[in-house]
């Protein structure tokens, strides 16, 4: 039942009642509001109620009630639109990791919305802020709750439909930013813009089915710090990689609809058949190392939140490079972790999640464990295990690499995908064994336990790094504007400018470079796997070099809508239909060269000759050409032949087979070039640095 928020003066009218210790968070209930937070060693929390816009205190209470770490009470009378915040009693011992200070208000983990800005002050930290290396000994006693967001009780949402579902195979996985999609879109209206009201919107949503995308995978859409060393910069953190709430959406993503503006995105691009998936951060916080600010979690209870370490309890177990690591060991965090993933997939429909350094989640003590709680507790819960998961399989942590070991019902970003076809069509030697396998969903990573080709979850490009239009012009990074005199960001590009670094006028180096990013997306939408292709690249999109736009929310990180390339946007669409109508190319099983009814090997790799591939050919470092002829699934569909020519130079392609006719489909050059048709043993010359798909003839 929903009521009203408490009044300026209720608070000193109204007791508070002993509650229930479970759901955690603030739960409106039939006649007022049930408060529960977890603390193993806090002695004693108190809740702190403000007027509906967060500025005024207006009553505050004891929780009187503490059952197996839940601290809990029901006031009568508290309705939705009461805001909120926590003040917790506890050992000031930070040499025994124990960092509670009363005087910091702090945010409800489980908060569902937030109100107010965070206003970076020294009054946030726990500690008397200076130039002594122990000043994080010292308590601080002034007063932060005017500088921090207040939670908010939530109403409920106008949720419809259940979430959608893509199978797999049928995948099309398109990562995006809800800002940066949105910002400069011409069709858009300008005052929605950078919202879930303009990520709903028709011209977003139709361009987004036209395209062929399935599956909208956005950065992080929960909220998020503003980082005090960005804002003095004149920057801001715009990827949002620093969770300030894992149950509260970032409220500059949203309009005067409120949260109900993100169930309305979700709902109508489902019905354009396009599920929402969201990127999500629980392997650190935003409060960072000792030295950072009490803003939640530390100051609920920092010993059982993060992971710290064993014989200096001060300090962090830094897996993350963030300065932090949540401990997922710990029942409750863990707790934490699946109630907010089960509210994003229950209430606003969301239909899966991509974990940010994943390896972190599934960290004991000892090391990486892929049967940890937490892949388990996910795989059997009924909503969450139906979803799509996706892991990016690494951390800064000691063996923090673990692309392929992850459990079975988990995917992974596989990075070796990306570096293997960046360095085959930039040209470098010895890549062809290597470039096989990545372009058969690298069963040789994800073929164990039953797993099946969508483990892999292939790009060449995504939000950390190069564009693909820049993949294609840079030789090196150019992140000027961030102000780290080049410090941030990869060197390690794997990237070829064909000739001139950035913007040129030569006509030759342009042509070289559509031609280039034309063979990088057509690679990925012809090997197994999932695709998944970076919100920008079908149009050209370029950061001027920038490989780390995550402090640039402005016109470098935003999508330029006004300079798209519509002839590679319709090559991009053509690529997807085409991939979504072949199951030669979207296999739910590994190839492994086994014969369907018809005698056909489901794939057959050839030289440029028109030869099975030799194991001489294959351990050649030199050999930069290949054909790989498909079967499909459905006897029904025709064979599919591709040829790669990574050479510079053209080469003469023998057509494999025999008696066999092929019909041209794809080319990332002049279709002049190849002839509409070839028959087995005919020759057909391949530009250097070209691909070309045929199809049988019936």
């Amino acid at each position: 039942m929903r009521t009203d928020p408490i009044s300026s003066t209720a608070g000193s009218a109204t007791t508070i009642e002993p509650g229930e210790p479970y759901p955690l968070g603030a739960t409106s209930i039939e006649g007022g509001t049930n408060f529960a937070v977890f603390s193993d060693h806090a002695e004693r929390i108190e809740l702190c109620l403000y007027s509906e816009d967060g500025a005024t205190e207006v009553a505050r209470y004891d929780l009187p009630e503490c059952t197996d770490g839940s601290w809990h009470g029901f006031i009568p009378g508290v309705g939705a639109g009461t805001t909120y915040g926590y003040r917790v009693h506890g050992p000031w011992a930070p040499e025994a990791g124990h960092r509670f200070n009363p005087a910091k208000l702090l945010i409800d983990p489980y908060a569902r919305e937030l109100v107010g800005p965070l206003t970076w002050d020294d009054a946030l930290f726990g500690y008397t802020v200076g130039p002594d290396p122990d000043a994080d000994l010292t308590r601080d006693d002034r007063d932060s709750s005017r500088f921090i967001p207040k939670g908010r009780i939530d109403g409920t949402l106008q949720r419809r439909r259940p979430p959608r579902r893509v199978a797999w195979s049928q995948s099309i996985v398109y990562e995006a930013h809800v800002r940066g999609l949105t910002m400069r879109h011409p069709l858009i209206a300008e005052d929605i813009r950078g919202t879930f009201a303009a990520l709903g919107a028709p011209p977003m949503v139709e361009y987004l089915k036209r395209l062929g995308i399935t599956t909208l995978e956005l950065l992080p859409v929960q909220a998020f710090l503003q980082d005090r060393h960005l804002l003095e910069r004149g920057l801001s953190n715009y990827w949002g990689y620093n969770t300030l709430s894992f149950f509260a959406p970032e409220p500059r993503y949203l309009g005067p609809g409120g949260r109900d503006e993100i169930v309305g995105a979700v709902e109508r691009l489902a019905t354009a058949g396009i599920e929402v998936i969201l990127d999500v951060v629980y392997n650190h916080t935003c409060e960072g190392n000792h030295l950072g600010p009490t803003l939640s979690w530390r100051g609920f209870d920092n010993t059982a939140y993060y992971r710290l370490m064993p014989d200096q309890p001060r300090y962090y177990d830094d897996l993350t490079g963030t300065g932090n690591s949540l401990d997922t060991n710990h029942p409750r965090v863990l707790q934490m972790v699946m109630d907010s993933l089960r509210l994003w997939a229950s209430e606003y429909g969301i239909g899966g999640f991509r974990f940010d350094l994943a390896t972190t989640l599934g960290r004991r003590p000892d090391g990486f464990d892929p049967g940890h709680p937490f892949f388990h507790a996910i795989l059997q819960d009924p909503l969450l295990g139906r979803l799509k998961l996706i892991a990016e399989p690494w951390d800064v942590g000691p063996g923090g690499y673990q692309l392929g070991n992850f459990p079975a019902g988990f995917s992974e970003w596989n990075g070796d995908y990306r570096d293997v076809v960046r360095d085959f069509w930039s040209g470098r030697d010895g890549t062809m064994p290597d470039f096989a396998r990545r372009f058969a969903a690298s069963s040789d990573l994800f073929a164990d336990n039953r797993r099946r080709p969508w483990s892999s979850v292939n790009f060449v490009t995504a939000h950390d790094g190069f564009t693909l239009a820049d993949v294609v012009s840079y030789n090196e990074k150019h992140n000027e504007a961030n102000g780290e005199d080049g410090r941030d960001g990869h060197d390690d590009n794997r990237s070829w400018n064909c000739g001139a670094e950035g913007e040129t006028d030569d006509a030759g180096i342009i042509a070289l470079r559509n031609q280039q990013k034309r063979n990088y997306l057509a690679t990925l939408m012809l090997s197994q796997g999932v695709p998944m292709l970076l919100a920008g690249d079908e149009c050209g999109n370029s950061q001027g070099g920038n490989n780390n736009a995550y402090c640039q929310d402005n016109e470098i990180g935003w999508i330029d809508w006004h300079d798209a390339d519509p002839d590679l946007i319709a090559f991009v669409r053509k690529l997807i239909d085409f991939r979504q109508s072949r199951s030669a190319i979207n296999r739910s099983e590994f190839l492994t060269g086994s014969r369907d009814d018809r005698g056909r090997p489901d794939v057959t790799w050839y030289s440029a000759g028109g030869q099975r591939m030799s194991e001489e050919e294959w351990q050649n470092s030199h050999v930069k050409c290949l054909s790989v002829r498909l079967s499909p699934k459905d006897v029904r569909e025709p064979m599919v032949l591709v040829m790669l020519n990574g050479a510079h130079n053209g080469v003469e392609f023998t057509v494999p087979g025999s008696d066999t006719r092929w019909h041209l489909v794809i080319t990332t050059v002049d279709r002049e070039a190849h002839g509409e048709n070839r028959a087995s043993g005919e020759t057909v010359t391949l530009a250097g640095r070209s691909l070309v798909v045929w199809e049988q003839l019936a």
